[in-house]
């Protein structure tokens, strides 16, 4: 069984995005946007708003996410999403939090142990062994990677609009905070320590934008690492996956169709 860590201070937060797009054609779409309640976090109210309006239809995917698949009409069309929320502080363990041996981690960490698209870990055994070289095993060696990544790619927000692999993040030196979260999963999954991607909305992140970070599975819980900024602030997770792949705020099929205009805002709420 899995079990969440302990809250440690409630924030309450209200998060917007909104999105502008010119399509030449209409176009398929599907968005990940509207974030789910759980222990840590709880959603009390939300709006997801359509300019001009047009059906839509929700699912959840593979790992639980709400997805909303609609068909974006030909010229302007411009999508709002805002949410407030009550969200927990996780607590950092005061003793390490150990290692789990592959056969005792739960069937749904098992996935995240696995290289994917973005997360080659399989390249990244001998780098993993030698950054964590010295530490505990499980929590000091999540946290020992965090502090490498932090330390060694250089944070470039807003600098790229797709997702590189993690060879190549590491190669450059430098990335958005998607790119640094990934290169740190591969080098927890490296290591045999389940890892994932969040991604969401984070209080005090300089510049404002949708933010990506990750979580690691020690001591029989998910843990929080953020190599990309060490702000304080409360979190809401709006989905989880292996990779950017899984977790992209929005997908379209069918000819590129890039945002014309973008606005990110987090604040407190009290």
């Amino acid at each position: 069984m899995i079990s969440e860590l302990m809250p440690t201070e409630e924030v309450r937060l209200r998060a917007r995005c909104g999105l502008s797009f010119e399509a030449e054609i209409a176009t398929p779409m599907v968005f990940m946007l509207r974030p789910q309640s759980n222990v840590n976090q709880q959603i009390t109210a939300e709006t997801f708003e359509l300019d001009p309006a047009v059906p839509v239809h929700e699912f959840s995917d593979a790992f639980g996410n709400l997805c909303q698949r609609l068909l974006a009409p030909v010229g302007k069309f411009e999508l709002v999403s805002s949410i407030d929320a009550i969200v927990r502080q996780q607590a950092i363990p005061t003793s390490n939090a150990p290692f789990v041996e592959v056969p005792n981690l739960p069937d749904s960490t098992l996935v995240y142990l696995l290289p994917s698209r973005f997360c080659e870990s399989d390249r990244f055994g001998d780098m993993a062994q030698e950054i964590v070289v010295g530490m505990s095993s499980g929590y000091e060696q999540v946290e020992a990677i965090r502090h490498w990544v932090q330390s060694h790619i250089r944070n470039v927000p807003l600098s790229s609009t797709y997702p590189v692999s993690s060879t190549e993040v590491n190669s450059r030196g430098e990335g958005v905070c998607r790119d640094l979260a990934q290169l740190s999963i591969s080098l927890c999954r490296a290591l045999c320590i389940p890892a994932r991607l969040a991604v969401g909305y984070l209080q005090g992140l300089e510049p404002m934008d949708n933010h990506a970070w990750f979580e690691a599975f020690v001591g029989g819980q998910w843990y929080t690492f953020d190599p990309a900024s060490d702000s304080p602030g409360g979190r809401i997770v709006v989905a989880r996956g292996r990779d950017a792949a899984d977790v992209a705020i929005y997908n379209q099929y069918g000819p590129l169709l890039l945002p014309t205009g973008m606005q990110v805002s987090v604040e407190r709420a009290d």
